[in-house]
């Protein structure tokens, strides 16, 4: 008994034009992210903001300096 050839059926998708959804999952839970990313990377937020804030803090304080002083 020999084998014989078995016909494959094509199995062919396609997205239909009136329900693709083009970025369903960037935008499920968006809160839920933005928590679960800083709760993860809380260190890494402190590291990039804390020059930011000193810095402009500084700035501030100089300027002020600055305005006091040319006063009179």
């Amino acid at each position: 008994m020999g084998k014989q050839p078995v016909r494959m059926k094509a199995v062919v998708y396609a997205l239909s034009p009136f329900q693709q959804k083009v970025m369903p999952g960037l935008w499920k839970d968006i809160p839920g992210k933005i928590h679960h990313k800083i709760s993860e990377n809380w260190h890494s937020a402190v590291l990039l903001l804390a020059p930011l804030v000193g810095t402009y803090s500084y700035v501030q304080h100089y300027q002020e300096q600055e305005k006091l002083a040319h006063r009179y």
